[in-house]
């Protein structure tokens, strides 16, 4: 009986440590689009993690992390406009919608709303992002793709550059997250 036990308290320890899901190298990348220039950057440094039970998320990624085809870019979207050292990471905090409905069992796609914080720039706004998540051989990948208005956040545009940046940045998210 004791056998037994023991048994069942690690089987149950297990499942419910496998309701969480964590990632290291996650890709975030944004884009903005203008007549006269288009502006890419990516970076492969995001952390996320992903309670199953709850739904809950965090994502976070370094702000110097970010990297563009031009090096003058890179500096001046870290000095001039993100502040870098001063508000050196973003993140987002929040839920994902009905996530207890998923079955983590079985490879599959899934259409899901993420609803929480996000911080960028030190602002925290409300956001409300559509995505999917997929189940494949025991692994969560999350993927999302949404828009973020530099205003929002009290980024700042100099006018003597605002042609050759866009108002609203395309931001796309993909992590894949293996069970802890």
């Amino acid at each position: 009986m004791k056998v037994l036990n023991v048994f069942l308290l690690v089987l149950s320890t297990h499942m419910c440590m496998a309701q969480k899901y964590v990632g290291k190298n996650g890709s975030i990348s944004f884009f903005s689009e203008t007549p006269v220039e288009n502006i890419e950057a990516k970076s492969t440094e995001t952390s996320s993690a992903f309670d199953a039970k709850t739904g809950d998320l965090i994502v976070q990624i370094p702000i110097k992390s970010f990297r563009f085809e031009k090096s003058l870019m890179q500096e001046h979207f870290n000095e001039n406009y993100m502040e870098s050292d001063k508000f050196p990471k973003a993140t987002l905090k929040g839920n994902i919608f009905e996530a207890e409905k998923i079955d983590y069992k079985k490879d599959a796609s899934y259409k899901v709303v993420a609803r929480g914080k996000l911080t960028i720039h030190g602002v925290t706004k409300d956001i409300t992002v559509p995505g999917t998540l997929k189940v494949s051989n025991g692994k969560v990948s999350i993927d999302a793709k949404f828009n973020v208005r530099c205003a929002d956040y009290d980024i700042k545009i100099p006018k003597l550059v605002m042609v050759k940046i866009a108002e609203e940045i395309q931001v796309t998210v993909s992590s894949t997250l293996s069970p802890i």
